[in-house]
């Protein structure tokens, strides 16, 4: 995963609490990898101007 200017490396199992930064999602492995994703919306929170 890359966050704004690093990237951080996730595992199996591995959970991510992703608050409002830019991200990108890259796979550098060679098996296919498999992501479940929960989205939670929130009232009066940040404006990220996007």
């Amino acid at each position: 995963m890359q966050l704004d200017e690093e990237e951080v490396h996730l595992k199996a199992g591995d959970i991510v609490i992703q608050r409002g930064t830019i991200h990108n999602w890259v796979n550098r492995g060679t098996e296919p990898c498999v992501m479940a994703f929960i989205l939670i919306a929130t009232e009066g929170g940040a404006s990220t101007g996007w």
